[in-house]
């Protein structure tokens, strides 16, 4: 539905399938505000009943074998973390279609932009981070996590120390992304990206303490082949960009370098979320995906202006194919699809890890050659198809290893439980 809005010659065609994503978007945002509320009443309820049942254990201490009162708290919080479970389902399942949505949403609009006449490298990275500012009302909803329970809260030097840095990095990041993606086509550009799932594992190990298993390394070789595959293909221009083969080179090089560091990148924030920020909140994603891409935004602004492409902006919206209104419609939904997008990925790593958001990225890839091929006329031969299978056979791999993993865990927790439960109550306990 949401890709549909790229194809048309007018911005009134295209028009209501762009209000039709944006409404889309905005009720899974509901729906993800409405599970976090509820869960954080819940919580709030079982917190109140244990720090009751705290203040009276002195009392009911020397009563415990004929006033068994823990036993309907451990009812209560065994049904709270059912809910909870249930509801951590839920918020992967809507941050899974974010990414999903959003991502091969921009990759195409990103396309559409420089295949109707956009040049400008530094308003095609602008357009991955400025659409922050929607993030503000769902931030103004959801309320900051208190930390009754935890002291070790991030200082403020702290928390600004890692905003900024973040929004280097993703800044230099999505420069690197637009020149890969305005000098190659989509479905290579989209291929070779799918190659910083290996680098993330690999940093994932160092930073996360990730383990390799059988199942993960035969993800991260077939994603690497299904990458490098495309390095073995003479293909310097397609059906849909014209470039010479130096900027064919640059566009891979630099689309390599954006995945690399993406894989970094996406690391620390995993390590970030859970050695500094420490705080289980949507709003905790949302405050760090909107002042990273607030910082990101203020450094492309500047190397725009001293690039001097700024001065090039009027013409290039006078000279775009589709007209003015397509123009500003281009780069608004892109904007908006890239954060999207991005809080699917932070809430992803927030909520499962780095590798799990990555490999639903990767996901998504097989859609977007399919999608240029029929629409931007890219050319899909027998080394691309080989690329695309290998690739979705790698994600499949991981994906049984993470079923596995969780199959493992409940098995432990059902065993750990078992034997408390049957236990007898001991006298002067």
């Amino acid at each position: 539905m949401c890709m549909n809005c790229i194809f048309y010659s007018s911005s009134l065609s295209f028009s209501p399938t762009l209000q039709s994503l944006s409404s889309s978007a905005n009720s899974l945002f509901i729906l993800l505000l409405l599970s976090e509320t509820s869960l954080n009443l819940q919580m709030g309820e079982t917190q109140e009943v244990q720090l009751r049942i705290t203040s009276d254990g002195g009392v009911k201490e020397a009563n415990s074998l004929e006033d068994n009162s823990n036993i309907p708290s451990q009812v209560n919080e065994t049904e709270i973390k059912k809910e909870k479970k249930a509801y951590r389902y839920i918020k992967v399942v809507i941050f899974a279609a974010f990414m999903l949505l959003g991502q091969s949403s921009a990759v195409l609009l990103g396309r559409l932009y420089y295949n109707k006449g956009g040049k400008s490298k530094w308003l095609g990275t602008l357009m991955q981070l400025a659409g922050f500012p929607v993030l503000l009302p769902y931030i103004c909803i959801i309320r900051a996590p208190e930390n009754n329970f935890n002291s070790d809260k991030p200082s403020t030097s702290m928390l600004a120390f890692v905003y900024i840095s973040f929004g280097l990095m993703t800044a230099l990041d999505c420069f690197l992304y637009s020149v890969g993606l305005q000098f190659l086509p989509v479905s290579t550009y989209s291929l070779i990206s799918s190659s910083q799932l290996a680098f993330n594992a690999l940093f994932s190990y160092f930073l996360n303490s990730l383990k390799f298993t059988p199942y993960i390394i035969n993800s991260l070789l077939l994603l690497l082949i299904s990458s490098t595959l495309l390095v073995l293909q003479n293909e310097p221009s397609s059906g849909s960009i014209h470039v010479s083969k130096k900027n064919y080179v640059i566009g891979f090089i630099c689309t390599v370098a954006a995945s690399s560091g993406y894989g970094l990148m996406l690391s620390l924030t995993q390590l970030v979320f859970r050695k500094v920020l420490k705080r289980d909140s949507l709003r905790v994603v949302l405050d760090l995906l909107m002042y990273q891409c607030l910082v990101a935004s203020i450094v492309i602004l500047i190397g725009l202006f001293v690039s001097g492409e700024w001065k090039g902006l009027k013409d290039e919206m006078k000279g775009y194919e589709m007209g003015k209104a397509s123009y500003f419609l281009t780069v608004i939904f892109t904007a908006i699809v890239w954060q999207v997008a991005n809080v699917g990925c932070l809430g992803l790593i927030f909520e499962v890890s780095s590798v799990f958001a990555n490999a639903i990225g990767i996901l998504g890839v097989p859609f977007i050659p399919i999608l240029a091929v029929i629409f931007f006329h890219d050319k899909m031969h027998g080394v691309k198809v080989i690329s695309l299978v290998l690739a979705v056979w790698g994600f499949m791999s991981y994906v049984y290893q993470d079923y596995l993993d969780n199959k493992d865990t409940t098995q432990k927790t059902s065993e750990d439980h078992a034997p408390i439960a049957s236990l007898p109550l001991e006298e002067g306990h």
